[in-house]
């Protein structure tokens, strides 16, 4: 079974579950504590799923000047999905407890750049699927690793040079996933600039949930964004935020949303500012 949409309900993943052979990966992560997601998950998770650290899993610290989560390389990651058992013939369901934003969103997308076909993010996360009653377990999984080499799709990604190009370029429409107060520039409290990158567009990616924190209906998704877009095309909508994590969530939204083809901008803001040469600004 190939997976029907981009969101899936918990319940709909657990009748899955007993259908196929479905590896969920549990994205739990706290920016202001690193260890809290994994301490998370072992105090409670989805029966089966592995573990996937923002910090360790999906980005490399090494890389200078990608921003505050650079994307890790294709070798890199192979290695990571190797351990979780992982290949692109496997369904994968990725879950956080921040409606998809910290990090099952940026999961699905490296996993959609590294030719998985059938990827979605459990809608409501790890909340919906307690609240629903469904299996869980705890303390660490020991998945079975199988070998796998990956490689990514470069056209999924804009780079700085081809930013600063589109940004200027009425066709293309940037949107900045951040907090409206973080875009305008009236508070920083995570990289060393404040602002955004002129020419760009603030959705926060907040405004794609309702109260529940689960994914708004794809019809409302989709009238939302065709606001913004104003009869652009959805291939030339360039996203990103702080550091390339968030920026997935609207990109994510707009695949759900049935607006296929833009890209990321993964260095983002982050990165963005890592050169004090690149203009700001504000308001």
């Amino acid at each position: 079974m190939t997976v029907p949409l981009p969101v899936i309900s918990a319940i709909a993943l657990s009748e899955w579950q007993q259908r196929d052979d479905v590896l969920v990966i549990d994205c739990r992560f706290d920016l202001a504590d690193p260890a809290a997601g994994r301490r998370d998950f072992e105090l409670g998770h989805i029966a089966g799923a592995v573990y996937a650290h923002l910090d360790e899993d999906l980005s490399d610290h090494s890389r200078r000047g990608f921003g505050r989560h650079p994307l890790p390389s294709a070798d890199a990651f192979s290695r990571v999905l190797s351990r979780w058992g992982a290949r692109p013939d496997r369904p994968v369901v990725a879950c956080d407890d921040a409606g998809g934003a910290l990090a099952a969103a940026r999961l699905w997308w490296m996993l959609r750049a590294a030719g998985f076909a059938d990827v979605a993010v459990l809608d409501g996360g790890w909340r919906a699927w307690r609240d629903a009653g469904l299996p869980q377990a705890s303390g660490a999984e020991a998945p079975s690793p199988r070998a796998v080499t990956v490689a990514f799709d470069a056209s999924q990604c804009v780079d700085f040079d081809e930013l600063e190009r589109v940004r200027l370029d009425p066709a293309f429409l940037l949107l900045d996933a951040r907090a409206a107060e973080r875009y305008r520039g009236d508070v920083e409290p995570l990289d060393p600039v404040a602002g955004h990158v002129p020419g760009a567009r603030n959705r926060t990616f907040q405004d794609n949930l309702d109260a529940r924190g689960h994914f708004k209906p794809a019809a409302a998704l989709r009238s939302e964004f065709a606001q913004l877009l104003d009869g652009r095309d959805p291939r030339n909508v360039v996203h990103m935020c702080g550091s390339g994590v968030t920026a997935c969530h609207n990109l994510l939204a707009m695949e759900y949303a049935g607006l296929h083809g833009s890209r990321l901008f993964a260095p983002s803001w982050s990165g963005w500012v890592s050169d004090p040469s690149r203009p700001v600004a504000k308001g």
